[in-house]
Order: structure tokens, then sequence, then C-alpha cells
């Protein structure tokens, strides 16, 4: 019993500490030793693997703590970062499968996205503004700056053509609404954006491929299952947020995001779906649930 017993304690708290992996660095720094030893002494001896409930249970509060972490500052401007953020990603996602046609092109709007991400508002006007401008004429079959071949043809990803299911009005307005609240921030000397996470460009990643398909190949503006799925778990997030934090920054940026997705999506009125309804209905309701959540009461005790 004394041999096993300290190889048992090791295991455990060793179990221990990668659940408490789930809590932001600060809060572990600040509790974390605290938290486990408590979870040490009321675990029963010999036990070498955590019981389900108390694993849930430091899952579960280490992601409410992360949101609600992210909950400090300006809800304004954090949302409006946030959201121009997600913009940003889908202008790269836009580029991303015609790196090899476009390669230039593509590194600067992944540096405006990163100059974004850094919460550098500044550096990041001039990169939008030039890679804006020239996806607005790549759309328009114009050339800027330099020659282009129209269409531009992917090399991964995909296999459609550069902005075929795109208009330059679709095109111009996503990079507009990034333009300008990039100088609404930059405006806020006072307090700097929000440093963002770097898998925001895994999840540009996703929105390029043009897979799994869910639509119809004769659909004429086809959208994948890939983007729906990393657009809904996005605004599943934002309204959980909503709801744990009682916070309304991430309904600013869903509410961004989706007016830019419903721009694109009235410029092809003519084409849409049941299918495409689906999809902006989806993404309206979890947004109107992420703009309500904020405003649930409170539930109080009895005396």
């Amino acid at each position: 019993m004394t041999t096993t017993a300290p190889e048992s304690t090791t295991a455990l708290e060793r179990r221990y500490r990668r659940l408490l992996l789930a809590y932001p660095r600060k809060y572990r720094a600040a509790h974390g030793d605290e938290l486990l030893d408590v979870l040490l002494e009321s675990a029963e001896p010999g036990r070498t693997v955590p019981v389900p409930r108390e694993a849930w249970g430091l899952l579960a509060g280490g992601v409410r703590s992360r949101i609600a972490h992210q909950a400090t500052g300006n809800a304004w401007a954090d949302g409006l970062h946030l959201g121009i953020t997600a913009v940003a990603a889908a202008n790269l996602a836009a580029l991303l499968p015609y790196l090899g046609a476009m390669p230039w092109w593509t590194l600067l709007s992944a540096l405006a996205l990163l100059a974004i991400l850094r919460g550098r508002p500044l550096p990041a006007f001039p990169f939008t503004l030039v890679t804006g401008v020239k996806a607005v004429a790549v759309a328009g079959g114009r050339q800027a700056f330099d020659l282009t071949l129209v269409p531009v043809d992917p090399s991964f990803l995909t296999d459609r053509p550069l902005f075929a299911d795109s208009s330059p009005f679709a095109v111009a307005s996503r990079y507009a609404v990034v333009l300008l609240g990039l100088l609404v921030l930059a405006s806020r000397r006072q307090e700097a954006p929000r440093v963002r996470s770097w898998w925001w460009y895994a999840a540009a990643v996703a929105v390029a491929w043009a897979g799994p398909r869910w639509m119809e190949e004769i659909t004429g503006f086809p959208l994948s299952l890939s983007r729906l799925a990393v657009e809904t778990a996005a605004f599943g997030l934002a309204a959980t947020g909503c709801y744990l934090t009682r916070d309304h920054r991430w309904a600013l940026a869903s509410g961004i995001y989706l007016l830019v997705t419903s721009v694109e999506l009235a410029t092809h009125a003519e084409q849409l779906t049941r299918q495409h309804l689906a999809y902006w209905g989806v993404l309206a309701v979890l947004l109107l649930g992420a703009a309500c959540a904020p405003f649930r009461q409170r539930r109080h005790c009895l005396d």
C-alpha cells in the first residue's frame, strides 16, 4: 500500500493538471495549486482517474472562465474588433485557394489579418486597402497594380475561379466594413484592441475549402458544408458567450459578419435556394439568441 499510494497520487495529480489546462493561464497561476490541493484531498484513496462528474465540472468551469476572461474592456470596441477579424479571415479565405496564381496578394491579405489579430489597426489599414482594391478589380474583370489573367484559376481547396460567385459590390462591401472598423479602432488611442488567437488562420482555411458538398452541382451560388459548420459553430459560441457573461460584444461581432453575409446573399437573390435561406436563417436565429441573452432575467433565491 505504501509503495502504490504515491504512484496513484502522482497519476491522479497529473490528470487533474491536464484538466486544469481548460482554465486561462492567469487563473491557473493564481488559483491552480489551491484548487489542485482541494481535488486531491477530496479524492478517494487509491484513485488514479478523476470522477467523470469532476472532470466535466473542471472542463465546463474552464470554458466558462475563459469566456468570462474575454469579457473585459470596452464591449463595443472589442465587439467591433472581433467582427472585423471575422470578416478579414473570410477575405483571406476567398484568396487562399488561388495562392499559386496570386501569391503576393494572398500574402498581403494574410498580413492584414495578422496585424488585426495583433491589435494593430494602423498597419492593417494599408494592407487591407491595397488588397481590397485588387480584389474588387479582379471581381470586375479589371486590372489593378499588376497584370492578372482573368479568370483566376484555383490551385487547391476549390475548383471554381476567383470571385466567380461574387459581384464587385459584394467584394467591396466586405473590405469596406473592415476598413471602416479599422479607422474607428485607430481613433481610440486610449485602449489598444485585444490580441486574438492564431486559430483564426485555421478557420480561414476551413472556410476556403469547397467541400464537403451539400448543394446540387448546378447551384449558381454554392456554399460548402465546411463553411456552414465553421460559421454555425462561431455563432453558437457567440450566443454562449453572451449568455454566460451577459455581455453583448459577441452579438455585435456576429451582427457585423451576418451583415456582410447578407449583402453577399442579396447580390445572388435570383440564385438562392431553400438551402441558402436555411443557412441564413440558422445564423440569424443564433444572432438573435446572442442579442437577447444578455438581457435574460437573473435568478434570485427566496429568503
